[in-house]
């Protein structure tokens, strides 16, 4: 993938339009003990061409230029056209100078109940609440699609956010718990609302020098590339001083810290003993992994 090429497409959209999302789509169905009926094929099927063929964004994306991205649905129970399920969410993007994919968002949605009748059509309207199938959906591509722009430019995912919001809005009147601000550490709702909070804005910044500044630099300048990773760290850091527990910070050690231990445990050398008091101060949960880096 050219990345150039890749970040002009992002900040000086096209008139041209084409899907931006490939997406690989999984359901699994075994908890229901009714794997044998023909629904749960055509769910998946109809979600993954929901995805992949639907108009997210204006901007031109050639084929290899498309956000990969997979949705890991666990059907719980069925009952009637009702689904009881959890939702795994995760998207990645390439690095430049590399054949490597860094992982940007790692979520698991625990709030995924819809009702879904066989071969009904899925169409994404953000002025209507059709179900919490296509709502949930279609937040988090925008969501993905947001994280994805904040690392190539600092406020790049601004209009995706916006766009997610909408949907936040339009189903928190008649979608679940997970749309609405009701002390849920993890909600669609609350991740929207960071994202798109001032409060927030190192925590962005983390994203751009993270991927832009670092792992990107890294194929011709590793020391610079490495360097800029440990201020993005520091910029995560900062943040949670202020918001600490943020569903934010998680969602970023979770997609990224087999990778942080990975950079850090290589080379050139460098002094990291503050950056690994940071790591077990913001993220201690990762704290077997900061423990195998070799300082």
């Amino acid at each position: 993938m050219h990345f150039k090429s890749f970040l002009l497409v992002l900040c000086f959209p096209l008139l041209a339009s084409s899907q931006a999302i490939e997406a690989e789509v999984y359901l699994d169905a075994q908890q229901t003990g009714k794997t044998q009926l023909s629904v749960f094929n055509t769910l998946e099927e109809d979600i993954t061409e929901f995805i992949n063929s639907t108009q997210w964004t204006d901007s031109n994306y050639q084929p290899h230029q498309r956000i990969k991205c997979s949705f890991n649905i666990l059907v719980q129970s069925y009952d009637a056209d009702n689904f009881q399920a959890t939702l795994q969410v995760q998207s990645s993007r390439p690095v430049f100078g590399s054949t490597m994919n860094s992982i940007l968002l790692n979520i698991k949605d625990d709030d995924f109940n819809f009702i879904y009748k066989e071969f009904e059509p899925l169409n994404y309207n953000p002025n209507v609440f059709t179900s919490n199938l296509i709502s949930t959906i279609s937040f988090y591509i925008y969501t993905i699609l947001g994280y994805d722009a904040d690392t190539f430019m600092e406020g790049g995912g601004d209009a995706f956010y916006e766009e997610a919001r909408k949907i936040v809005n339009v189903a928190g009147q008649r979608g679940g718990i997970g749309w609405r601000d009701a002390g849920i550490s993890q909600s669609r709702f609350g991740i929207n609302r960071d994202l798109l909070s001032g409060n927030f804005s190192n925590f962005r910044k983390a994203l751009y020098v993270y991927h832009r500044k670092g792992l990107d630099v890294m194929h011709e300048d590793v020391s610079a590339g490495k360097e800029n990773i440990l201020t993005a760290i520091n910029l995560v850091s900062q943040n949670s001083k202020s918001r600490p527990n943020a569903v934010l910070f998680r969602l970023f050690f979770d997609a990224k810290a087999d990778e942080i231990m990975q950079i850090l445990d290589g080379g050139p050398e460098m002094d990291i003993s503050s950056t690994m008091n940071t790591l077990n101060q913001v993220a201690p949960v990762h704290s077997t992994k900061w423990r195998r880096i070799d300082n």
